[in-house]
């Protein structure tokens, strides 16, 4: 029966089958205008993307739905200033998002440990104890 199983893929190995679309100036010119869309969904899906332009992520970091400045909060892609910007946000979910983001500064961890909302140092405490695991 072991013979009949599925072989398992690496992730490696799945990206080499199945690569990604190169990243063309269309593709950003998309993000571009989707990032002015009305609806906040739209513009969340243009603060996850890996190929947002930094621009674009200061100008999503501080748009008036606290989804889309999440979304930029946790992105890995976010360039380090936004996250420090959004680190002071009034959400404390933003906040949030920004203390589990894996590429945060850690002058900026360290601020957040001394945050205001229990959940925000809960967190923090929470991702340095997975550091501390590994």
């Amino acid at each position: 029966m072991r013979e009949h199983r599925p072989a398992m893929l690496t992730a490696e190995e799945a990206a080499a089958l199945h690569p990604s679309p190169p990243v063309t100036e269309s593709k950003i010119q998309r993000l571009r205008v989707l990032a002015e869309h009305e609806n906040p969904k739209i513009r969340e899906s243009v603060a996850s993307s890996y190929n947002t332009p930094d621009d674009l992520f200061l100008k999503l970091a501080n748009d008036p739905d606290a989804g889309v400045r999440g979304c930029v909060a946790k992105n890995e892609a976010t360039p380090c200033d936004i996250l420090r910007m959004l680190s002071d946000d009034r959400s404390e979910t933003v906040r949030g998002w920004v203390a589990v983001n894996y590429f945060v500064p850690a002058d900026v961890m360290e601020k957040l440990a001394g945050d205001a909302s229990r959940t925000v140092r809960s967190l923090v405490k929470w991702k340095s104890q997975l550091v501390e695991a590994v």
